[in-house]
């Protein structure tokens, strides 16, 4: 590659498209978390389904092409669309990258809220490593066996959205975290320091 500044762009661009990848790989190693609340077949079907998609492709062309796509989980059917943000911020590599985002449903459904809502900033955009650990933190709550509603992902979802809106600046990922430690602690939910959530 050249070395100007379209050259730069590419090659800052091919490092995002790697660090999203290795992201993802991490994510699918993952032996130790809880199983997610999708069939496996499901997920292949959805696989299949996106083969219509031209990779990599945005949340909106996936949301497009299916969008309506009905995924059963344990806590009852979504579609595509309520776990997939609809918006041209959310990129996805390849069919398995959509597929990892949607297994965990209550997960994504937080997530999307908060894409949705950092997309209203002007100045500011949600970067990998900060949706990341936005999500890591989603996935700890859900983790939390008593936590069965899931209530503790809606409050820090909600409270995250918030403060896009009124601060009109991303929380930082240390903020989110603390917000979790303090439902969890409000609630009576045993974390420990050395945890995700144990700040």
């Amino acid at each position: 590659m050249a070395d100007d500044k379209r050259g730069r762009e590419d090659q800052a661009r091919n490092e995002e498209r790697r660090q999203r990848a290795r992201a993802i790989a991490a994510e699918l190693e993952r032996g130790d978390e809880p199983e997610p609340p999708v069939e496996p077949a499901v997920l292949a079907d959805l696989e299949s389904e996106l083969e219509s998609v031209s990779f990599p492709a945005t949340g909106a062309d996936v949301v497009e092409t299916v969008g309506d796509r009905e995924i059963e989980s344990v806590d009852g059917p979504y579609t595509v669309e309520e776990l997939v943000a609809d918006t041209d911020a959310e990129r996805f590599d390849t069919p398995e990258s959509v597929r990892v985002r949607v297994q965990r449903p209550t997960v994504a459904t937080a997530m999307k809220r908060v894409v949705e809502a950092a997309g209203t900033l002007r100045n500011e955009e949600l970067g990998d490593s900060q949706r990341t650990t936005y999500e890591k933190t989603f996935r700890e709550l859900k983790a939390i066996d008593a936590d069965d509603e899931d209530e503790g992902i809606e409050v820090v979802a909600d409270w995250t959205v918030n403060r896009i809106h009124e601060k009109e600046t991303l929380p930082g990922s240390r903020a989110v975290r603390r917000r979790a430690a303090e439902f969890c602690q409000a609630n009576g939910y045993e974390i420990r320091n050395d945890e995700w959530l144990g700040i």
